[in-house]
């Protein structure tokens, strides 16, 4: 039963980090991009939206939700399971929780909080957000690629488990 558990915790985190890792995509693939090409003043007031938006969201609850699971479910597997599933599990914890949320928490959101209190027309607003577009869109791009690579290492550990 209790692989049954694990194997229902790690096919959510697969669909939970994929959700996560597509919104990050889309930033990296083409919102940044266009609001990049915008005139400074119309992509930062956009982003200024945007970022607001995102407060009580779905998105903002799966990323939430995603970083609890994953360590909860790091500390099952660390003390309860063995074995390359366990590897491939706690791999995917780390790099959700270190990868997409730790980045989150110190470089994305102090960069959006730093926009959010400029006024969108203004120099030093347009000054900054030349800055801003490439370094968060670069933190974006370490999102993207931990969130996806998270989901992975779940369907992988999944997979083992279950051929176990």
């Amino acid at each position: 039963m209790t692989s049954q558990l694990i194997l229902i915790a790690c096919a959510t985190a697969v669909i939970t980090c994929g959700l996560v890792a597509g919104v990050f995509l889309a930033f990296s693939d083409f919102v940044m991009k266009s609001l990049h090409a915008a005139r400074p003043a119309s992509g930062i007031e956009s982003m200024q939206l945007i970022n607001r938006k995102v407060y009580g969201s779905i998105f903002l609850a799966l990323l939430i939700a995603m970083a609890v699971a994953s360590v909860c479910l790091a500390a099952y597997t660390f003390l309860r399971m063995s074995g390359p599933e366990a590897v491939w599990i706690i791999a995917g914890c780390a790099l959700y929780a270190i990868g997409v949320f730790v980045v989150t928490v110190v470089f994305n959101v102090p960069m959006n909080q730093r926009l959010d209190a400029m006024n969108h027309a203004s120099e030093e607003a347009a000054s900054y957000w030349a800055i801003y577009a490439r370094s968060w869109t670069s933190w974006n791009h370490v999102r993207t690629l931990a969130s996806a690579g998270a989901a992975t290492c779940f369907l992988i550990g999944s997979l083992t488990l279950n051929a176990g």
